[in-house]
């Protein structure tokens, strides 16, 4: 809701209460374009009120690992709402970033990214772009889980869920209908990675059944972006498997806050004051039509004044009852733009532990020497079914060529398992098998720096095969 509406028992009045928003100003350029944004919310009528936080660069510094302290969690958790300037996450001594921090812990699953043209004012080769990205937010490799597992090899775990994928690619569905969206476009890598961007498409080809009226595609994200680059025309909302601090350009008065007021304007339509955000957005077009332009954008020609923050802020607030000529104007306010996402119900499956990728540090290379000791293992039936380096095959039969590390991943099956045909038949094993092995491994000279059991989920594998296998 935009404001909260509270009745008195004894006057009946309905009283507007102002939302309740976090502010944080950020760092470097941040406080200079959260001023001019705060600002011009205030003259446009928002009914909001600031909450001010410090997190970022003053908060690393004081010794607050997380870039954000408790005091500031709270004020976050009471009201919601969040309206943050980009900020400075210290170089070189090891600091998470506090963006990905936020996104993860409060569920910010979503990242929406409107990409318009305001030709001619703002230079473009694509005058009628007008896309909307909507990336995941929180899995893949955001998930941030890194080791070192050898002296050459160095891991980054890719992590996706059901329900993560299911939330997001929902979540662009509902996007493109309430905002009259033709096409949802899909760009995943899984001609690599089957299992897990192959779960992402799989998910997307689901839902999509479920919104007939808006056409899908599903491309490789390769192919995508390149056509993407070429033909934004064809494309409406997209999503996949803003600026910076600028420390450089702080307190010189030359900062854009273009940025952040969008995004203060997609806050608006968020908690309920959509027509107040139009108001905002057409009295920012108008700006950009009577050419009005700070310095990235200024251009010799097109332009009619080259303008500092202050300056552009006080010519919005000018604009606020004006209406763009030649720039769509801004009709958030129209219909209905609530997106619900319904709550992930999980469906129970029958998981069997079938076998167990052991992974070596060994520093030697020949492949065949490594194999031929592994597979005379006898453990409780297991039997070594293939070796992997850098995830291609180099045992039995893997070719001299293949370059080699001192990273190996050694895959044990059952020793009934048929798997010379096209879906191999895997066996169950048991937890203690796997105990067995890494014990008989260890004491046999072998450095096992990691373990992945291999599991079949209703009968079909869930893990991928080695390239080459």
């Amino acid at each position: 809701m935009s404001t909260l509406e509270l009745v008195s028992r004894t006057e009946e009045k309905k009283v507007k209460v102002p939302v309740k928003i976090a502010v944080a100003e950020g760092d470097s350029i941040g406080p200079e374009i959260m001023r001019a944004t705060l600002n011009i919310l205030n003259e446009a009528g928002a009914e909001v009120e600031p909450e001010f936080i410090e997190l970022g660069e003053k908060a690393y510094l004081a010794g607050k690992t997380s870039g954000i302290d408790e005091d500031a969690w709270d004020i976050i958790k009471n009201n919601k709402i969040i309206l943050k300037a980009p900020i400075t996450t210290p170089q070189g001594k090891g600091y998470k970033s506090l963006n990905l921090t936020l996104r993860k812990t409060l569920g910010l699953f979503a990242n929406v990214r409107p990409v318009e043209a305001y030709s001619p004012f703002v230079p473009t080769h694509f005058p009628k772009m007008d896309v909307v990205i909507i990336r995941e937010n929180e899995e893949n490799l955001y998930a941030g889980i890194e080791h070192r597992q050898t002296q050459d090899v160095y891991q980054c775990l890719k992590l996706i869920t059901r329900p993560g994928c299911e939330r997001t690619i929902r979540y662009a569905f509902e996007y493109a209908k309430v905002y009259n969206r033709k096409k949802v476009t899909c760009m995943v890598k899984d001609n690599i990675m089957k299992i897990t961007d192959g779960l992402f498409h799989k998910v997307f080809d689901k839902i999509a059944q479920e919104y007939p009226e808006i056409k899908n595609e599903v491309q490789i994200i390769d192919i995508g972006s390149a056509k993407l680059a070429a033909q934004p025309e064809d494309y409406d909302v997209m999503f996949e498997a803003i600026h910076g601090s600028a420390p450089d350009i702080a307190g010189k008065n030359i900062a854009n806050p273009s940025g952040l007021l969008n995004a203060a304007i997609s806050m608006l339509a968020h908690i309920g004051q959509a027509e107040i955000g139009d108001k905002i957005k057409n009295a920012w077009l108008c700006t950009i039509e009577q050419g009005y332009h700070t310095a990235d954008i200024y251009r010799e020609g097109v332009s009619r004044k080259k303008v500092g923050t202050e300056e552009f802020t006080n010519i919005i607030i000018s604009n606020l009852e004006r209406i763009p000529n030649l720039l769509q104007k801004s009709f958030s306010s129209s219909g209905n733009r609530i997106i619900n996402i319904p709550d992930y119900i999980r469906k129970e499956q029958k998981k069997e532990l079938v076998g167990v990728d052991v992974f070596l540090d060994w520093k030697e290379a020949d492949p065949d020497k490594l194999g031929s000791v592994l597979s005379r293992l006898d453990i409780y039936q297991l039997k070594l079914k293939m070796i992997t380096n850098r995830g291609v095959k180099v045992y039995p039969e893997g070719l001299s060529e293949t370059y080699c590390t001192d990273h190996w991943r050694c895959r044990f099956v059952s020793k009934s398992a048929i798997i010379n045909k096209d879906e191999p038949d895997y066996k169950a094993i048991e937890f203690e098998h796997i105990l067995a092995l890494q014990s008989v491994l260890h004491h046999l000279g072998y450095d096992v720096i990691k373990t992945e059991n291999l599991y079949e989920f209703e009968g079909h594998r869930g893990f991928s095969l080695g390239q080459g296998e």
